[in-house]
């Protein structure tokens, strides 16, 4: 047992770090120079609300410290805490990388600005909203980490109807901006999950 409570103590220290370097994006976006809004959908607020009351959820839904979500070995507790930290890792690159590559039209709530234009580089090749794909899987590797597994099945359950909400948000906006170009984009290129068409 000490070594199944010594890598979940690991994972979490881990996962604090990433939830930290996952905080700056939003510092960085902030510090941008402000740019001219064309374009608000105001929907995108209730989507954020919800994924925000999941991230509450997973956090304060919480097992004991540096104990394992389940009790099946150290053979499940390594597989659990590999898969935790390559959830963590590839969320905190894919979400990192989608902020540089939209740059200044970056922004919390779905919008457009006067001088928008459609990003399908970088991480949008693999995904449509890879932002929301990284905070899919930050709040997972928190679950994993922290979370009692009822704890994070709720805290799933509201995320995915608020990420829902801002993306009908952000693509009814890109859509009437782009047109064909995106409908296009959107034929190829899946929502949230690289190579499937589940979201």
């Amino acid at each position: 047992m000490m070594a199944s409570e010594f890598l979940a103590g690991v994972v979490l220290v881990a996962v604090i770090l990433g939830w930290l370097a996952y905080s700056m994006v939003f510092f960085v976006g902030r510090r941008r120079p402000p740019a001219e809004e064309h374009r608000r959908d105001p929907w995108s607020v209730a989507g954020i609300v919800m994924q925000g009351t999941a991230y509450g959820v997973v956090w304060g839904i919480r097992r004991p410290l540096c104990t394992p979500m389940v009790h099946g070995g150290l053979a499940l507790d390594i597989a659990l805490a590999v898969a935790t930290l390559a959830i963590l890792l590839g969320s905190l690159w894919i979400t990192w990388a989608a902020v540089r590559a939209l740059g200044k039209q970056w922004s919390l709530a779905a919008r457009l600005l006067k001088e928008h234009s459609l990003i399908t580089e970088g991480p949008y090749r693999i995904v449509r909203h890879p932002i929301y794909a990284g905070m899919l899987g930050m709040l997972i590797a928190g679950g994993l980490a922290v979370s009692d597994w009822r704890g994070l099945i709720v805290a799933v359950a509201l995320f995915l109807p608020g990420m829902g909400i801002r993306i009908r948000s952000e693509e009814k906006l890109l859509r009437e901006a782009f047109g064909r170009d995106y409908e296009e984009y959107a034929e190829k290129v899946p929502a949230i999950v690289p190579f499937g068409r589940i979201f």
